[in-house]
């Protein structure tokens, strides 16, 4: 199970954040992602009644798209976003208890982390990947290449301030996915319940995913 979630995750490269204002959004989101060919979602524990919102995603888009819970901070959580249905687990920074949930609950699990020392412990902990965030915010990609060189066998996810001009770049600096939140789902669009917007959105990252 865990095995064919990350092979996934690591097949489509992009993971779609939603930090929706209201868990009625979430869906319609997340089928203008699918309907665009991006069947990943990661919904963050920020949206209200987030826990109630994974379940109708994971119910809605049944065996057509994989479905995370985001910023997931401890174990109890854990087991109600699994519950729910959410076949992976984010946690904003290091959390341990989250990543040893996970692994009792057979769930993939991207551990937070930012520096050297916590994205060997995120990985030594049982992380299936390890989310690297923000990484715009200590130098994007040449942060991610340096970081390649001491732990090449570590799958590493930047987040936090991808965009469209540097989700090539990332890539080349050994990115094995990236998450991409208000850059792809705008507030902006969300507020208007622009789906469609969203969805063109959607088509632009994959388009710029392929170049690499």
């Amino acid at each position: 199970m865990r095995e064919k979630v990350v092979s996934r995750l690591r097949e489509v490269g992009i993971i779609p954040i939603i930090r929706a204002p209201s868990a009625e959004a979430v869906v319609p989101v997340a089928e203008a992602l699918l309907d665009a060919g991006l069947p990943v979602v990661e919904i963050t524990l920020t949206v209200p009644n987030a826990i109630d919102a994974i379940g109708a995603v994971a119910k809605r888009f049944a065996g057509k798209m994989l479905i995370g819970g985001g910023t997931v901070t401890d174990a109890e959580t854990a087991k109600r976003v699994v519950g729910a249905g959410a076949q992976f687990i984010v946690t904003p920074c290091l959390v341990p208890e989250v990543i040893e949930a996970a692994l009792r609950a057979d769930v993939a699990v991207l551990g937070g982390a930012l520096t050297p020392g916590e994205i060997f412990a995120a990985f030594r902990a049982g992380g299936d990947m390890v989310k690297v965030f923000p990484v715009d915010s200590v130098g994007g990609a040449a942060y991610l290449r340096a970081l390649r060189g001491p732990f090449p066998d570590i799958p590493l996810v930047p987040t936090g301030g991808v965009t469209l001009g540097n989700i090539g770049e990332l890539f080349k600096a050994g990115a094995a996915a990236v998450g991409v939140g208000t850059e792809l789902i705008s507030r902006d669009a969300l507020t208007r319940r622009d789906y469609a917007a969203i969805g063109e959105r959607a088509k632009q990252f994959l388009a710029a995913r392929q170049v690499t």
